[in-house]
């Protein structure tokens, strides 16, 4: 297996439940399609296609693991989730596991429903739930942005690789040499590992962006401010 964002090679998972999670993948981005185009307007168009083409750039360094059949690399749905929204960042990524996938092999074809569901789907809707809640909790300054998109990447991307684990247990084919625990933690240690770095690069992403224009940021537009005073708002006033 590889890990780091898990993409999963052909034949990890049996078929039955590769169709089951491709089933679910379609319907899930069927809803994103339609409560994304609710969002889509002049910031939020071009800025999701910076977003897909950086989430691309950063899914390519990939990380071998077990025996190759999965991959670890960074996900991106926290960063998509901030800058994007919700339905159009799991868009964003699906699009860029999609083209990887057929383009250039990085994850099967016949496990792309695995893959989506895992990264674009959960990695992106837990992102934005943890965020949805910081953004709630923190003071709206650079310092709790950044501490929001931190946490939101580490355990976004912990969520993610358990989601794999989910699938092998529901219908894995190979033998990864060790138990079904052992994978977890395996998994989990080595995700943790990526969440840190992943977390740093979205933070620091996300500041930057917001400190130049926060307008641009959709957490920051869309989730309802803190009513408490804070010293430091981000971009001199978000909203």
């Amino acid at each position: 297996m590889e890990t780091l964002a898990m993409h999963i090679s052909n034949g990890i998972i049996n078929g039955p439940v590769a169709a089951a999670f491709a089933a679910l993948a379609l319907v899930a981005l069927a809803l994103c399609v339609a409560r994304g185009r609710q969002d889509l307007d002049d910031r939020l168009a071009p800025m999701a296609g910076l977003v897909a083409a950086f989430i691309f750039a950063v899914q390519m360094l990939n990380f071998p693991i077990f025996t190759g059949a999965v991959s670890g690399h960074l996900l991106g749905g926290a960063l998509a989730a901030v800058l994007v929204g919700p339905w159009v960042g799991a868009l964003c990524v699906a699009v860029v596991l999609i083209v990887q996938s057929l383009i250039f092999g990085d994850g099967g074809v016949a496990m792309l429903g695995l893959n989506i569901t895992n990264m674009a789907i959960l990695g992106t809707a837990v992102a934005y739930l943890l965020i949805a809640l910081l953004l709630r909790i923190l003071p709206r300054t650079v310092n709790g942005l950044a501490i929001t998109a931190f946490v939101a990447s580490v355990v976004s991307v912990l969520v993610a690789s358990q989601g794999f684990v989910l699938q092998y247990w529901l219908g894995g084919t190979t033998d990864v040499g060790s138990s079904l625990g052992g994978l977890a933690g395996t998994m989990a240690g080595v995700h943790l590992l990526i969440g840190i770095g992943e977390g740093l690069i979205t933070a620091t992403t996300v500041v930057t962006v917001a400190k130049v224009r926060p307008d641009l940021v959709y957490a920051l537009r869309s989730l309802r401010p803190i009513p408490a005073a804070n010293p430091a708002p981000v971009g001199g006033g978000a909203r």
